[in-house]
């Protein structure tokens, strides 16, 4: 049987939720993000025309659309008109994936007995707009690759149907730039052999490809032949991320527990980052020598930024430890997730911090997470 698999999006969901706490913003040049010296976090239609785009620096998204309106980003506004459109569509579709804070997978296979599977899909994204006010788009294909390619090539509020004998046609023109793992990277490897639409990469030797770029190399002409055989995982949403430390031998060193700590903080990050996460509840958690187990609580504004979490954890752990006995363990937990549309917490980090942490993720995600760490973190480990 023929699968269909439905790409969700919101158009311009950060702007939209704004919007809609603020009529006066409709039709205005509008840009998501933090202050000054922060990044565009969303940009409306109207603002793009100038060529802001996310993750750009403000300063720059201001020179050129110096009549742009800044508005801080709301994550706790986002996050719940986000689970809105979740239940809504979790309550009517067989199958759905939350890929992220403003995009779904939907696996409607087989619906076609008894719906018309495009017709169905329409009907229930008029009511996402009609219950929520948001705009959504979507398109119907034979898989998430097609799909989702569909529904950016559809943007804003566009409905597309690419069934299988239209898939290599629908996919040709297109820029490899449209194929979901194609980064700038890839894009420029590809580019000095001249192969920069989707049919030249299909065509391509598959040996080939994978010669030059690796594993990934048949992934990636399998994407270009519109061949995905990646399933709609059914929606689960994660509650918390957490760790402990149980040491050799009750300590009430002070250094080395703050650099415990640390390096927790920056192992959780990196996994917030890695998985897509946001979160804005902190719980640190000790345990004396006589076993006497206590915890303290912090909320802060969404992120997953190491700088904002450690102060969080350390200023709660100061708090927290009070007695001058030693301690048999120390841990921390983050929850309240939310899921965001970028690695870093784009409504408070610099434009120079957002490259830091990206460079050391990049680092991590192919050395390991111990290939780069922060001082106190290599402090802990020669201690341990």
């Amino acid at each position: 049987m023929e699968r269909s698999v439905v790409h969700m999006d919101l158009d311009t969901f950060f702007v939209s939720c704004v919007r809609l706490q603020n009529s006066a913003l409709e039709g205005i040049p509008l840009i998501v993000g933090g202050g000054d010296r922060g990044v565009v976090a969303s940009c409306s239609y109207e603002a793009r025309k100038f060529g802001v785009h996310s993750a750009m620096p403000i300063k720059l998204a201001l020179r050129l659309c110096p009549e742009a309106k800044v508005v801080k980003g709301d994550m706790e506004l986002f996050s719940r008109y986000s689970n809105t459109v979740s239940q809504i569509i979790e309550q009517r579709a067989p199958v759905m994936e939350k890929a992220s804070i403003d995009e779904f997978y939907l696996d409607i296979t087989g619906m076609d007995k008894f719906h018309g599977s495009y017709k169905w899909t329409n009907e229930l994204s008029a009511t996402v707009t009609r219950e929520t006010g948001l705009p959504i788009s979507f398109a119907l294909s034979v898989n998430k690759t097609v799909s989702k390619i569909a529904t950016g090539e559809g943007k804003p509020k566009g409905n597309l149907e690419i069934p299988q004998p239209m898939v290599q046609q629908f996919l040709n023109p297109l820029s490899i730039r449209k194929i979901p793992m194609v980064g700038d990277a890839t894009f420029k490897l590809l580019s000095r052999i001249a192969i920069r639409n989707i049919q030249t990469l299909a065509e391509m030797p598959v040996n080939v490809l994978q010669e030059m770029i690796g594993k990934n190399g048949i992934e990636l002409w399998k994407k270009a032949n519109g061949i995905d055989n990646t399933p709609v995982e059914p929606y689960r949403e994660r509650k918390s991320l957490s760790t402990e430390d149980t040491f050799h031998q009750d300590t009430t060193d002070m250094v080395f527990l703050r650099s415990v700590l640390c390096t927790m903080v920056e192992k959780l990050a990196y996994q917030l980052r890695s998985e897509g996460w946001l979160t804005s509840n902190v719980t640190v958690k000790i345990r004396y020598s006589n076993f006497d187990t206590e915890t303290r609580q912090v909320t802060l504004a969404y992120t997953s930024s190491d700088h904002t979490l450690t102060k969080a954890v350390l200023e709660a752990f100061g708090k927290l430890y009070q007695r001058r006995m030693s301690l048999r363990l120390v841990g921390v937990r983050f929850s309240k997730l939310v899921r965001g549309s970028y690695q870093i917490n784009l409504f408070e980090d610099t434009q120079e911090m957002m490259s830091l942490y990206q460079a050391m993720d990049k680092i991590k995600n192919r050395f390991g997470t111990n290939a780069v760490m922060r001082g106190s973190g290599i402090f802990q480990s020669k201690v341990l």
